[in-house]
């Protein structure tokens, strides 16, 4: 589902340049299945370190204000 769904933004966004797929760490996401997706579509995987508040930490700065 989660293919299908990427390959209809894909399809009608049409992009020219590559384009980052944020994901979680899900096994579903390291799977060869999903990275031969990214590859043959020009899009690259970009997942964060398990942990790490530091690689989004603008997001997490935003969000604490909310708090």
């Amino acid at each position: 589902m989660v293919l299908d769904a990427l390959l209809m933004a894909v399809w009608h966004r049409s992009p020219q340049d590559m384009v980052l797929a944020h994901s979680d760490q899900g096994s579903q996401y390291t799977s060869h299945e999903w990275q031969a997706f990214l590859n043959q579509h020009c899009l690259q995987s970009s997942m964060s370190r398990r942990g790490n508040c530091h690689d989004i930490a603008l997001t997490e700065s935003f969000f604490q204000l909310l708090k």
